[in-house]
């Protein structure tokens, strides 16, 4: 790690630990009854964590983090773009949002700055 880390970096590993703790705090609930599935919670659970530990490598200047973090990203932007034709009407802004947000993460990621700081 060189440098202050650069705000571009920040904010995505900011917005990965909400995504973790959000996917931490649905999986609690799926696990109380009447929820979905407790599979799925448990799971969902496990997926959360480890992607606040990932974003906290982020928030560390983790070249590993952000490189698992790009590959996350890529099979969201993927799968955002898969949806935008195959989902329903409804899909459709959500997968855009989901495509863009995915997209502009792996940018600033990238950037000189962001470089700088992982390397």
């Amino acid at each position: 790690m060189t440098g202050p880390r650069p705000g571009g970096v920040t904010l995505v590993a900011v917005i990965a630990w909400i995504s973790g703790a959000l996917q931490i705090i649905g999986g609690v609930i799926q696990l109380f009854p009447g929820g979905q599935n407790f599979g799925a919670g448990v799971w969902a659970i496990i997926i959360g964590a480890i992607t606040i530990v990932v974003s906290l490598g982020l928030f560390r200047g983790s070249n590993v983090a952000r490189i698992i973090v790009t590959i996350v990203f890529a099979i969201n932007l993927v799968s955002a773009f898969f949806l935008l034709f195959a989902g329903g009407p409804g899909a459709f802004w959500s997968s855009l949002f989901s495509g863009l947000l995915a997209l502009v993460g792996i940018l600033l990621l990238y950037t000189k700055p962001a470089n700088r700081y992982f390397s």
